[in-house]
């Protein structure tokens, strides 16, 4: 999600790419729900400018997409895009599931830039960075009736929060912002693809603070 500062070239490139990514995540959620067209785009568009929306609401800026619909428009058009994705070999669960990581980097970076360029402190900056990453992806899974992944152990908001304090201490060190936006969004996009292909997750209650554990073939498979 954009917001009213100036982004460098190489963040609206990484903004944009996070929109389509993760309107077509949501889009596929929704579909798995069985929904129509209608709530494949809805689901789609909310969970690609739900966080953005969120941060900028926070740090009081008018809404990117209200006074510009671009980012809107391609949401909406990635979700209907979507929405012809048939059964894919493996499923789409994985499918959304890796969108979903790749946009949950992208947001981070994007989400800390906007804050950290609005003057906020390091760990506000971390907090908004992870909130835009986190946001769509929270308002899916409500929408959807579906436990948020922030709350069921999974290392998404904590990818998300590393990626934002990654960017935020690296940005004012380098003096090439790309690659601090490079390195920000690798190690977010690292932290949560390991959790996913090694199964790691935060214990509930009475278990080790981090558990490792194989789920039954074929469990991420769903179409």
């Amino acid at each position: 999600m954009s917001a009213p500062v100036s982004l460098p070239a190489e963040l609206v490139v990484l903004n944009y790419f996070g929109d389509i990514v993760f309107a077509f995540s949501g889009a596929l959620v929704a579909a798995r729900h069985r929904m129509d067209v209608l709530g494949i785009v809805l689901i789609g568009t909310v969970t690609g400018i739900g966080g953005g929306t969120l941060r900028d609401i926070i740090l009081n800026h008018p809404v990117w997409w209200v006074g510009n619909p671009v980012e809107l428009l391609l949401c909406a058009g990635t979700a209907l895009a979507a929405y012809f994705v048939k059964r894919l070999p493996g499923g789409t669960r994985g499918l959304a599931q890796w969108a979903d990581a790749i946009g949950l980097a992208a947001f981070a970076v994007v989400g800390a830039h906007v804050a950290q360029t609005d003057g906020a402190s390091f760990v506000v900056v971390a907090f908004l960075g992870m909130l835009t990453a986190t946001g769509g992806g929270v308002l899916r899974d409500l929408l959807t009736n579906t436990r948020p992944m922030i709350l069921s152990g999974e290392l998404y908001a904590t990818a998300a929060l590393l990626g934002a304090a990654a960017y935020t201490a690296l940005s004012p060190l380098m003096a090439n912002q790309t690659a601090a936006a490079f390195l920000a969004f690798a190690l977010c996009l690292a932290v949560r693809g390991a959790s996913m292909v090694f199964h790691i997750r935060f214990g509930i209650v009475g278990e080790p603070l981090l558990t490792m554990q194989r789920r039954p073939g074929g469990a991420e498979s769903d179409a």
